[in-house]
């Protein structure tokens, strides 16, 4: 049996402005319809012995993370929410404890929820030889046979040919783990073919991982025992005691495992494989026009070559540019030369010291009922459109400082109001002052959208009390 266990925590700071700490790149549509999380679940779709996976994100993804699941229509084995990110090693070590607590031993394939594959077939045929090799008792990580000198990768050298019913079995031994290189001995490693990029995809059974584990980083399998054992269920998620794996030590599973390891082996995989850590990559990755331009959204241009340009909200009209990176959101505008695109980071980095909201959140916010789009922010007011989805309901809550005035412009909504119940129908309104219990329910089958007028002398999101929440939520957002 393969259990696959998606890592879905990252941030993905080098894809800002779209990508943002509490929307993080996995989320997104990035290449087509479907979000990289998504396209992460759909590329396991017939690979033979798996079995629905296992999530493990960051908390305040979770109700984003399981609806990107039901728009599947598939069901996640579990959603294991981390109250802190520790890495690589203690997600793996989780899922691994938590898989052998249930009397299995399956084979877990560790998947980052943020990569790109094209060829389906290939990676996998890739993971089925990692299979048999993992079920030889050997620790796999699996190398992206490379086209081109990167420094942005860490490097995996080849070792001897391992034995293999496949008849092209390409499984190796591994004789070293290489840091990034210059671009230099880039150059001189790609030129060898005796070297992989290092892809961050593993294989391996859950309880030799866990022996490998109380082996070399025997404290991680310590912490996460105990953040298992006093974690909780709450709805569809299963969330790790937050003091016990607090304590835990950050590490990936590279440093902790796979290095130490004297039974590790290696899988080239040639797969299209791109960890679009950049709007470099996702260029490379686009359909491209006549003139090599990537161009999604409302784009107008003249003499534009060799370019990225994607609008979100508004028209971009460019001319003369080349070589040059365009993103526009609702909130802002990224504009960088291609060949400095890793430096968004540090842009990032200077938005965060001046604690700018940007780099959090868009002016849309996803809550587990449906959306919140935040249209004007002025002094002492801001205006909001707030869509529920069919059936779903919000927490009976009230606001001290803050009151809201609701116009619906779609569907039907149900509305509590202190004592009082009703309904609102299209053109219909309501008003609620500060300090009365309301709740907003959509009892329809179309979404319900209304416009949401907030005034007052403080109209903060932590201005909230949950008096009654189906969703678990206290003091939180939404």
């Amino acid at each position: 049996m393969i259990l696959p266990v998606i890592l879905a925590g990252g941030s993905g700071t080098r894809l800002w402005p779209l990508s943002r700490s509490l929307y993080p790149k996995q989320l997104i549509h990035l290449v087509d319809q479907y979000t990289m999380l998504q396209n992460t679940v759909l590329r396991l779709d017939g690979l033979n012995g798996a079995v629905n996976p296992v999530v493990i994100c960051n908390d305040e993804y979770r109700f984003m993370v399981a609806e990107q699941f039901r728009q599947l229509r598939v069901k996640a084995e579990s959603i294991i929410l981390e109250p802190v990110g520790r890495n690589t090693a203690p997600a793996m070590a989780v899922a691994a404890i938590r898989a052998i607590e249930k009397g299995d031993d399956p084979v877990l394939l560790i998947l980052p929820a943020d990569h790109h594959i094209q060829d389906i077939d290939a990676f996998q045929n890739a993971l089925q030889e990692g299979y048999e090799q993992a079920q030889a008792d050997r620790l796999i990580t699996f190398g992206i046979v490379p086209d081109k000198p990167e420094t942005g990768y860490g490097y995996i050298k080849k070792g001897e040919p391992l034995p293999s019913k496949k008849k092209n079995g390409s499984a190796v031994t591994i004789t070293a783990f290489v840091e990034k290189p210059d671009q230099k001995t880039a150059v001189e490693y790609v030129s060898s073919k005796a070297y992989c990029w290092n892809s961050g995809l593993f294989m391996f059974k859950a309880s030799l991982a866990l022996k490998a584990l109380e082996t070399h980083a025997p404290e991680i399998v310590v912490a996460c025992r105990q953040s298992i054992e006093k974690g909780t269920t709450d709805l569809d998620f299963f969330r790790l005691d937050k003091d016990a794996f607090s304590a835990c030590p950050s590490d990936s599973i590279d440093y902790a495992v796979m290095e130490k390891a004297d039974n590790g082996a290696m899988v080239p995989m040639e797969a299209g494989w791109n960890d679009l850590g950049s709007w470099e990559a996702l260029w490379q990755v686009g359909e491209k026009d006549e003139q090599n331009n990537v161009v999604k959204g409302d784009v107008v241009m003249s003499d534009v070559g060799d370019s990225f340009l994607h609008a979100e909200h508004r028209l971009i009209a460019a001319v003369g540019l080349k070589d040059h990176i365009v993103v526009e959101t609702s909130d802002a505008v990224m504009i960088s030369p291609r060949d400095r695109v890793q430096d968004v980071k540090k842009l990032v980095d200077k938005l965060k010291e001046k604690n700018r909201e940007e780099t959090r959140s868009h002016k849309r916010s996803y809550r587990p009922w449906g959306t919140v789009d935040q249209l004007v922010k002025g002094d002492q007011f801001q205006v909001n459109r707030i869509t529920v989805e069919p059936g779903n309901v919000l927490s009976l809550q009230k606001h001290f400082n803050r009151s809201e005035h609701w116009i619906v412009v779609r569907g039907t909504a149900l509305v509590t109001k202190a004592d009082e119940q009703f309904v609102l129908k299209v053109d219909n309104s309501t008003y609620i002052s500060a300090g009365t219990a309301h709740q907003l329910e959509n009892p329809g089958k179309i979404p319900l959208e209304l416009i949401e007028v907030q005034t007052g002398q403080y109209i903060g999101e932590d201005d909230i009390i949950r008096l009654e929440d189906i969703y678990g939520r206290h003091k939180q957002n939404g």
